[in-house]
């Protein structure tokens, strides 16, 4: 997946013996050793809050993790569930929120930072992770009963008969959503079909956006220095005036599209024509260029500029094609192996795209 860390739709952002934040900067992946590697309440503080927020701002992500281990939420004794997370640190806050008033033991495993719906795609959230977990944390002498609770998102990851099989505990996959956890204990580890239903709605869509615009910021504003240094060339030489002229608002409409593009395109998600994301995404990218074109010809300074103005129906497209596919990561929209078609089509088609674009750009410097 292009977004490996960032498919999260239904992750949303303590005081504790061993403190999360403590332990994310520990990298062992037996760290915790046999029982309980720490005691963690369902009281997040106002420093889970800010790193919940920093990383959905691409902030801090890569290292934004807990130490794998057996962790005992409330006062949890040896018939108290246990429930499975990944280490993850927004993935493990989620799951300890969600449970107010309940004791039970939480097992995170070892994904590489990587939130569990991920982790499952790529085997790190998988059997054989589990399966040791369950050995080093001695989890057979903490609790009687034989059963773990895997979240219906690592199902992909999980099989439960191999589980079993070298275990010795049983799986059972609980719900969608950390938030139904509760209700679906109390019944006895039965979900609804409400439960299992996977929903990726427009506040969902938002919440990944912040990502997708930080990336497209960093590359954006890399892009447009070169677009202001380069629109200053032409057959009289370098010209600063028409640096300012032409460089300024032309890297301003490509700044402002890649910036627009990444809320647009999760926001507009469900009504943007065609089903692979790389098409959704050209359909703003060629608004963009439209309206590009209109204002090229409607200002005398930029109205001469017709091949280069050309050249954005190319650029703008390729551009918020690529930021829209970024998506595919993380939406329930589609499946890995859609991901990887979509890719193996529409990323040559995007490079074609950008390579014409930019010719007719260049060009549109000197005729």
């Amino acid at each position: 997946m292009k977004n490996e860390d960032r498919c999260e739709p239904n992750e949303k952002a303590s005081a504790c013996c061993c403190s999360p934040s403590d332990a994310a900067t520990q990298n062992s992946s037996d760290a915790g050793g046999k029982g309980a590697t720490g005691t963690v309440t369902s009281s997040l503080t106002l420093g889970d809050h800010l790193g919940a927020w920093k990383v959905r701002w691409s902030i801090g992500r890569a290292n934004y993790k807990v130490v794998p281990g057996l962790y005992a939420l409330g006062n949890p004794g040896p018939d108290s569930p246990v429930l499975t997370s990944a280490n993850y640190k927004l993935s493990f806050d989620v799951l300890r929120s969600s449970l107010p008033g309940i004791d039970a033991w939480l097992l995170v495993l070892d994904t590489k930072g990587i939130n569990v719906w991920c982790a499952a795609g790529k085997g790190t959230f998988g059997t054989a992770e589990l399966v040791k977990r369950i050995a080093v944390t001695g989890l057979a002498d903490v609790v009687s009963h034989r059963e773990v609770v895997v979240p219906q998102l690592g199902a992909p990851g999980v099989a439960a008969h191999e589980v079993l099989k070298g275990s010795g505990f049983r799986v059972r996959y609980g719900p969608v959503r950390a938030a139904d956890l509760p209700e679906y204990l109390s019944a006895g580890n039965k979900a609804t079909p409400a439960m299992r239903r996977v929903g990726f709605g427009l506040v969902e869509r938002l919440k990944i956006a912040p990502v997708e615009f930080v990336g497209a910021l960093r590359i954006a504003a890399i892009v447009c220095v070169a677009i202001v240094i380069l629109s200053g060339l032409g057959w009289d030489g370098f010209s600063f005036p028409r640096l300012l002229s032409v460089g300024l608002p032309s890297a301003l409409m490509f700044l402002v599209t890649a910036v627009a593009s990444a809320f647009l395109a999760p926001a507009l998600l469900p009504w943007l024509p065609g089903r692979a994301f790389a098409l959704k995404g050209l359909w703003l990218g060629l608004g963009a260029a439209a309206a590009a074109w209109a204002v090229t010809q409607s200002l005398p300074a930029l109205a001469p500029l017709t091949l280069g103005a050309v050249a954005w129906f190319f650029i703008l497209p390729t551009l918020t094609s690529f930021i829209a596919m970024g998506y595919t990561g993380a939406s329930t929209y589609t499946s890995l192996s859609g991901v990887l078609k979509e890719m193996r089509i529409a990323v040559p088609l995007q490079l074609a795209g950008t390579l014409v674009g930019i010719t007719l750009w260049f060009a549109g410097r000197f005729f």
